[in-house]
């Protein structure tokens, strides 16, 4: 018979109609329980396989191995965290061995001390009257977060406001922030992985003083909104303390699926987030998300077996709440497979502000605080409110449910593709010839130094690339190109199709060479032409590629249909 970890013992057990349910625990006592097991084998970008659809939160990393027994859950759950963390936001540091906490007049004080550098958080408690121990929301930016203070106060729970400015701001400056201090080699973490750092940290000091400050330990919730709701999300995904995460409004980089998001309309996909909160090079993925080894209905899945709420609101596009969607119904499945699937839920509704909780959505929130911070085990949980009844979703994940994906695949047989070489086609400034023993053929072009065009082209022909091409359907075609743009102060150029309006190319910075999209256009049979003219210095530019396959080339593409003399 299996022995459960430590970490399983401490726990609190719902009623459910499952058997099986009864066995899973609802919060665990350490911030990690998949700390013993090793992590997976972790690509490079170019060694990483496609994979359209969603990815399988079930399936061991490296093999088409999977497994959905909850006995398992641990080491798959900490095989999703390496490769968020890797690929996404930065390895979150353990917890430190020095650490002192405080509470005094109402304010909890923790102070972290890493390499002789200390870190100081400060909360100022909300405490309902009597002795307690009583549940408590850590709230992003105040107490209850962006939900209405009533919902906690009625119920006699505290409210411990999340300063996450003392860890790290929001637009962060790398290498000069508070964190900065503790772990200066570990610049390149984003926002999202330092500041649930920081909600542990908190945490960890309610542990300290827990015979000072009556907290009950075992039912602790978090909340945010918008980037806060974010933050709320990886927090609770990333510490197993915390029974209850409500992510309202998240958006793109929260609930929302980016391989989802891509396939929308003005959004925030993964092209277009902060750069600030994620790891800078998790941007050589934003024209190629289909190579991500996972998507955001896994940081979901993290929260799993305890309990997450979803809120949105799809009046304001830039969330993606249709992606949203997709994503929770697709993260669903996994507390299904469990048996527990009502400690899952999500609301998207709309007519309200952002961030400003409508009475339409109270009863999803008070249902879950009651349940999973109170106790209540009888409470209904059981929502999945939503605007979208015509969204085909089941295509995006059955694959890993019934062992055969209804995705649309493209037709290979109607795929076109043309390369070209681009050192061949231009010679003018301000492009330079490059020798580079990995480009195609040695040589590549890059834009001189000092020669930035942020605001529009250069109206001569000066600096153009231009080349012609044919095609042979109508369809959607695609530019991609191989480029070397290793900072954002050097990955874009101007893209214009058959004399369309010049277009930005932007945030196309890679790790070395890859391939990635400058532009798409619907095109009819016949000729056409592409113009390419320099943005930013430094910007290096290999191969050209005409395709209407949305993935583009892999490798250096087909053999160029241009070669230098």
């Amino acid at each position: 018979m299996k022995k459960w970890p430590v970490a399983f013992l401490f726990s609190v057990v719902l009623s459910a109609s499952s058997g099986f349910s009864q066995d899973i625990p609802l919060v665990y006592q350490v911030e990690n329980t998949g700390d013993e097991f090793s992590k997976p084998v972790l690509p490079t970008f170019n060694d990483l396989p496609v994979h359209r659809p969603l990815t399988d939160p079930f399936q061991w990393s490296g093999t088409n191995e999977r497994s959905t027994a909850f006995t398992d859950w641990s080491r798959r759950r900490s095989e999703i965290k390496a490769e968020i963390e890797h690929y996404g936001i930065g390895e979150k540091p353990s917890r430190p061995e020095e650490i002192k906490a405080r509470f005094e007049d109402g304010v909890l004080t923790v102070e972290v001390t890493v390499n002789e550098q200390t870190l100081t958080l400060t909360s100022k408690i909300v405490l309902p009257s009597g002795d307690g121990p009583f549940p408590a929301v850590i709230g992003i930016g105040r107490g209850s977060g962006s939900l209405p203070t009533d919902i906690f106060a009625d119920r006699d729970i505290a409210q411990i406001p999340f300063n996450f400015g003392q860890v790290m701001s929001h637009t962060q400056t790398r290498g000069k922030e508070p964190i900065n201090r503790l772990y200066p080699d570990q610049v390149s973490m984003g926002a999202y992985c330092a500041w649930s750092w920081g909600v542990s940290r908190l945490i960890d000091g309610l542990e300290l003083v827990k015979d000072d400050l009556p907290i009950d330990l075992k039912h602790l919730g978090i909340t945010g909104c918008s980037f806060a709701g974010k933050m709320a999300l990886f927090a609770g995904a990333l510490d197993e303390r915390i029974a209850l995460t409500i992510a309202q409004e998240s958006g793109g980089g929260g609930a929302a699926a980016w391989r989802v998001s891509e396939t929308l309309g003005n959004v925030e996909t993964l092209g277009k987030t902060s750069r600030a909160w994620f790891r800078e090079d998790m941007f050589q993925f934003a024209r190629r998300v289909t190579k991500l080894p996972y998507d955001h209905h896994e940081l979901m899945a993290m929260v799993a077996p305890r309990a997450l709420l979803v809120l949105g609101n799809p009046d304001y596009e830039w969330l993606a709440d249709e992606s949203g969607y997709v994503s929770c119904r697709a993260a669903h499945e996994v507390w299904r497979a469990f048996g527990i699937g009502d400690r899952f839920g999500f609301s998207i509704v709309g007519g309200h502000p952002h961030c400003r909780l409508p009475d339409s959505q109270r009863p999803e929130v008070e249902a879950f605080v009651d349940r999973f911070l109170l106790g209540m085990e009888e409470t209904e949980t059981d929502f999945t409110k939503h605007p979208f009844p015509n969204v085909e979703y089941v295509h995006w994940y059955d694959g890993w449910l019934t062992g055969k994906s209804t995705y649309p695949e493209p037709d290979i047989s109607q795929v076109e593709s043309q390369s070209f070489e681009v050192e061949c086609l231009v010679a003018t400034t301000p492009w330079e010839l490059l020798d580079d023993k990995d480009a195609s053929g040695g040589k590549a072009i890059v834009v001189a130094a000092g020669d930035n065009q942020l605001q529009a082209p250069q109206r001569d022909s000066d600096g153009q690339i231009q080349l012609t091409f044919k095609v042979t359907q109508s369809s959607k075609y695609y530019v991609f190109a191989r480029v070397d743009c290793p900072s954002a102060d050097d990955d874009s150029f101007w893209v214009s199709v058959d004399g369309s309006t010049y277009a930005a190319a932007n945030g196309l910075q890679t790790v070395g060479w890859q391939w990635v999209q400058l532009a798409n256009a619907a095109l009819r049979p016949g000729e056409h032409t592409l113009t390419l003219a320099h943005r930013e210095n430094g910007a290096k530019i290999d191969k050209i590629a005409v395709t209407n396959d949305p993935l583009g080339p892999e490798g250096l593409g087909d053999d160029a249909i241009n070669q230098c003399d």
